[in-house]
């Protein structure tokens, strides 16, 4: 199992082993931290480096997918930070996505760019659909470990990822949200997709930390409201995700069409 996330998340636990991984991609964000939830094996990956160093348009994502998958790692949770976009969805909600918008601007978002890797090996051309870009199983129970821990969640919603590291103008927030979508953040994509390229399982769980600008009155976000609410909300996050480590099937159970996203086609790599 694959945490991405902060240092929240197992800073706390027993007897972690701290690895240090290289990709061909580049070194990831940190090392991996691996620990034990509930008998299950967990490598947790701060997505910003452990100082939260790193803006989320220069976190080298194909290395951190890249990285987890490399040392055994099949289903990933990816909790994250955003604003939400309906009055109904304040600080506080937690929303389990089950589309998102991509509005990134500048971000390596595929394995299958053509570049040579540096053993020299080409990736082919590969067309991976992410009409349903989290995984079915991974939603269902997380939900559920919500629930469990009396968090009623938003069961489904579109997830728009911007740029950053700017929050949205008024006029991009309202626009966002005249479009029907629920949340908008920094770093659902392209880490969603590259999970699914390769062939991973992966459930994003989104914390509303404020109402994005449009959304609201006033000043607007700031970032210091978003570190004070979900430094609020980290604990039940924590159990919750958790929960949900000790609810995923084991490796030989996974049935869902992660497991088959590239369709028997060869991506001109070996897979790690």
């Amino acid at each position: 199992m694959g945490v991405i996330g902060g240092s929240g998340f197992y800073s706390f636990l027993d007897d972690v082993t701290e690895l240090r991984i290289d990709t061909p991609y580049g070194a990831p964000s940190d090392s991996l931290f691996l620990g034990e939830i509930a008998g299950r094996k967990v490598a947790f990956l701060p997505r910003h480096g452990r100082g939260h160093h790193l803006p989320p348009h220069r976190i080298n994502y194909r290395a951190n997918l890249w990285a987890l998958r490399s040392v055994g790692v099949r289903q990933i949770l990816g909790p994250c930070a955003v604003g939400g976009l309906r009055p109904e969805y304040g600080p506080g909600t937690l929303l389990v996505p089950d589309q998102f918008v991509d509005r990134t601007k500048a971000r390596a978002q595929t394995y299958f760019d053509g570049a040579p890797l540096p053993d020299g090996t080409v990736p082919n051309v590969v067309h991976v659909s992410p009409a349903d870009p989290y995984c079915p199983t991974g939603r269902r129970i997380a939900v559920k470990a919500a629930r469990g821990r009396d968090w009623e969640p938003v069961d489904g919603g579109t997830l728009v990822v911007v740029e950053g590291p700017r929050f949205s103008t008024r006029a991009e927030s309202r626009w966002h949200a005249s479009q029907g979508w629920s949340v908008v953040g920094m770093t659902g994509h392209p880490e969603a997709m590259l999970a699914r390229e390769l062939e991973l399982c992966y459930t994003s769980l989104t914390l509303v930390t404020d109402l994005d600008a449009g959304a609201e009155s006033g000043e607007g976000v700031s970032h210091d409201d978003v570190l004070q609410v979900f430094a609020a909300n980290v604990d039940r996050l924590r159990t919750v995700l958790f929960d949900a480590v000790a609810g995923l099937p084991a490796e030989e159970e996974r049935d869902c069409l992660c497991t088959r996203a590239l369709g028997g086609m060869d991506p001109g790599f070996v897979l790690p």
